[in-house]
């Protein structure tokens, strides 16, 4: 691709290399130790490093072009080859070549924001799609899901290189209907800015990542930004109506002529008119844009229904029948790691594991849980070091409130001092049970499983692993429920 492609509708400040703008560039990277001959290296700001700091280093090795946040180096200023490129903003820049290079990208993306069940509503959005034959993918905290199967190992939204490639790969797959998590930190970190995004979708904003934030109102701005730049002019929105900044984003659509649609039980859309619980789901009354839907959704906990509905209307603003759509529901199939039931004791009692982590994720699946619950409801769980210390008590409290038994255990505490986390914890859930090592607090909860009790292990999910002074240990709650029951341990 040539450099004036990348370029296109730049206005040059420094006008540093410009004599070289028909320059050929064969890749992009923001890491110099990727560059080659012909590549373009973005001189990022980092949490550890400065990308500035290495674009000696690019240069040597062959950059053609360099994004930085400042002017050029005044030592290379006698370097004529190379075409220095300044940006008050070089992460949104990066991001826009990065698009620009690798394309093309799937006909349709939908990106979705919100603090709980996104990888939810992600993995609800491609089944429904796949049940009606439209071949679908997904990217985030499960990594990349496609018709050919899944690929693990990326973050909740990846970076703009991984992003695309993973997108340009879709493509040529024939994949043209794909959504992607959008997280605050990819939000703010402008990650989606080179994305064609046509549908954005909001599931909830609740207390989560405020060491990186500092303030609700950071995070909210950071996770608005997909309704405010990121959706494309002409795109569509789906929000939870329910939430109470739906107002808010509401007002932002307006301003920006985008239409919407909306879900939940205040919506005008699509309506959760009743849930009943059932052993194995939950059946749903809906009103969808005015036509009334009975049917089964086989789920459990009442806070997958919105995710459910959340994905019925996003495919409804792809362009799916509504009626075909909503009959679907019934077809889903639930997620990993979220809300899955892993075992049953042979006394009959249940075990679930679930992703919950935040204060909002834990009361909502142990106030959907307790309907389920013929005896008492008990939960395993922790919080993540080097994050949000805030949250910590507010998780405890709720925990002690809504179960009968807690037991608090080791989250990945990272760098932390994992005794602390715990206390912290505990310093607003007096009833707890404290025991550090996981496998140990797993156990102890599984073999005190009387008839008609449920547990849920909450926190971790799908993940695979525990990490611990920075080591990542191999560490799966559901294999280590599963050893239990058996008998193993």
């Amino acid at each position: 691709m040539q450099l004036k492609e990348l370029l296109s509708g730049y206005e040059f400040k420094d006008m540093s290399g410009v004599e070289f703008i028909d320059t050929e560039v064969l890749g992009i990277t923001s890491d110099s130790r990727e560059v080659g001959p012909g590549f373009l290296f973005a001189a990022l700001p980092g949490e550890n490093v400065d990308g500035y700091d290495f674009i000696m280093d690019a240069v040597n090795a062959g950059a053609v072009a360099v994004l930085t946040p400042d002017k050029a180096p005044s030592k290379m200023k006698a370097n004529p080859s190379v075409c220095f490129i300044p940006d008050p903003n070089p992460r949104k820049q990066y991001a826009k070549m990065v698009g620009k290079f690798y394309k093309p990208q799937p006909q349709h993306v939908v990106a979705v924001t919100g603090t709980n069940g996104k990888s939810s509503v992600a993995e609800f959005t491609r089944q429904i799609w796949q049940i009606c034959d439209r071949p679908a993918a997904s990217i985030g905290t499960l990594g990349l899901v496609a018709p050919w199967g899944s690929e693990s190992g990326y973050l909740t939204t990846p970076d703009p290189i991984e992003l695309h490639k993973a997108l340009l790969k879709l493509n040529k797959g024939g994949i043209e209907h794909v959504v992607i998590e959008a997280s605050s930190h990819g939000l703010s970190q402008f990650r989606l800015d080179g994305i064609d995004v046509g549908i954005a979708a909001f599931t909830n904003l609740s207390r989560d990542h405020l060491d990186y934030h500092e303030t609700m109102e950071s995070y909210f701005d950071a996770k608005h930004r997909l309704f405010t730049e990121v959706l494309n002019p002409g795109g569509m929105a789906v929000i939870n109506s329910d939430d109470k900044v739906a107002i808010k984003i509401s007002r932002t659509l307006k301003k920006r002529n985008i239409n919407l649609i909306d879900f939940g039980k205040s919506a005008s859309d699509v309506i959760l008119e009743n849930i009943e619980a059932f052993p194995d789901g939950q059946r749903l009354s809906l009103s969808v844009f005015g036509r009334a839907y009975d049917l089964m959704l086989p789920l459990i906990g009442d806070f997958q229904s919105m995710n459910a509905l959340c994905a019925l209307a996003i495919v409804i603003a792809s362009g799916l029948n509504p009626e075909t759509a909503t009959r679907s529901l019934s077809k889903l199939q639930g997620v990993k790691g979220r809300v899955e039931l892993v075992a049953c004791t042979a006394n009959g009692s249940r075990i679930f594991v679930d992703y919950a982590h935040t204060p909002d994720a834990i009361e909502n699946v142990l106030n959907s849980l307790r309907a389920y619950t013929k005896n008492k409801l008990k939960i395993v769980f922790g919080c993540g070091g080097n994050r949000d210390h805030g949250k910590r008590p507010k998780m405890g409290k709720i925990a002690t409130q809504l179960a009968d038994e807690v037991i608090i255990t080791d989250d990945n505490p990272r760098y932390e001092n994992a005794a602390q986390i715990r206390a912290q914890i505990k310093s607003a859930s007096p009833g707890a049970i404290e025991i550090a090592d996981r496998m140990d607090a797993i156990a102890t909860a599984v073999k005190s499983l009387s008839t008609g009790d449920l547990l849920v292990i909450a926190g971790k999910g799908h993940e695979k692993g525990q990490l611990i002074d920075g080591v990542e240990m191999p560490f799966d709650d559901v294999e280590a429920v599963r050893s239990v029951v058996r008998g193993n341990l």
